[in-house]
């Protein structure tokens, strides 16, 4: 009797050990995916906050009225870094570039002075940019504003197009991540149908037959979580150290771990109470034939 117990102790840990592993690799998977989707969502903020935009001024326009200009559009709520350059600067910069002086061969000074600026990520797109110049041409001797329509839409078209990838590789993996958990968990179940009807025999509950299994459930949700989180959590580290904590932000690592943790103990947890309704419903006589 004493080694039938042992035995049957030992199986149970083998499932729950089993079952740990199994679920911890499907949260990595989930883990993977949600923090794809938020590393997505920096890397376009950060391409978008790099597009240049620069607006043309008079040629009158001396330096103090640029900077005054320039502390004016810090105000505005899409407007990043304004840095105004006189033409002077603009021909030195231009001189070195080309390795020329551009005056000599025209007679004079070709450029205009100029503030340059970027825009914050949500008033990136074209159909914002076009009422923000509007906006902006108004100011006094402002006389063009330029910025790279075509890349701004071919940003946005590609990070559409990733956005929509992950969401739907994230919805079928949180699709066969819950197939997956819940054959697992009701394999776990299954060894213990006769348990369960016993204690309908005797006349327990079914909540009272089911706390059990549910505190089972969350304990090996809580573990799994902690494994997959533990193995992003090294991944994170190696990701920091070759420097692309712009991308891989701390908010990202905090919303990926809670996600998982998340993930774990309700998929583990729900799986167990559909594994358990499900034989709690059968009759003795079914218990046999599955």
């Amino acid at each position: 009797m004493g080694k039938k117990k042992k035995k049957s102790r030992g199986r149970q840990r083998l499932q729950v050990t089993t079952l740990c592993i199994s679920t911890s690799m499907v949260l990595i998977l989930l883990g993977l995916v949600v923090a794809g989707i938020l590393i997505a969502k920096n890397m376009s903020v950060n391409i978008k906050e790099r597009l240049p935009v620069t607006m043309y001024m008079d040629e009158d326009l001396v330096e103090t009225e640029g900077e005054q200009l320039c502390e004016f559009l810090k105000d505005k709520p899409y407007v990043l870094n304004p840095k105004f350059t006189s033409k002077e600067q603009v021909l030195e910069e231009e001189t070195k570039r080309m390795g020329t002086n551009p005056a000599e061969f025209v007679g004079g000074n070709p450029y205009q002075p100029q503030i340059d600026f970027q825009l914050t990520a949500d008033f990136a797109e074209n159909d914002s940019l076009k009422w923000i110049s509007d906006e902006l041409a108004k100011l006094p001797k402002v006389t063009e504003i330029t910025y790279p329509k075509d890349l701004i839409e071919s940003i946005n078209r590609f990070v559409r197009i990733i956005s929509l990838v992950l969401l739907v590789l994230a919805a079928l993996l949180l699709f066969v991540s819950l197939v997956l958990i819940n054959n697992t968990v009701k394999l776990g179940i299954y060894s213990r149908r006769f348990n369960i009807h016993t204690m309908k025999l005797v006349g327990a509950s079914w909540g009272f037959i089911r706390k059990p299994f549910i505190k089972q459930a969350i304990g090996i949700g809580l573990v799994a979580s902690i494994i997959a989180n533990l193995v992003l959590l090294a991944l994170w580290a190696y990701f920091f150290q070759v420097k692309v904590n712009n991308i891989i932000t701390w908010p990202v690592v905090i919303i990926t771990a809670l996600s998982v943790l998340l993930f774990g103990v309700i998929i583990t947890t729900v799986c167990s109470g559909i594994s358990v309704n499900r034989f709690l419903k059968m009759k003795a006589g079914e218990l046999y034939k599955i």
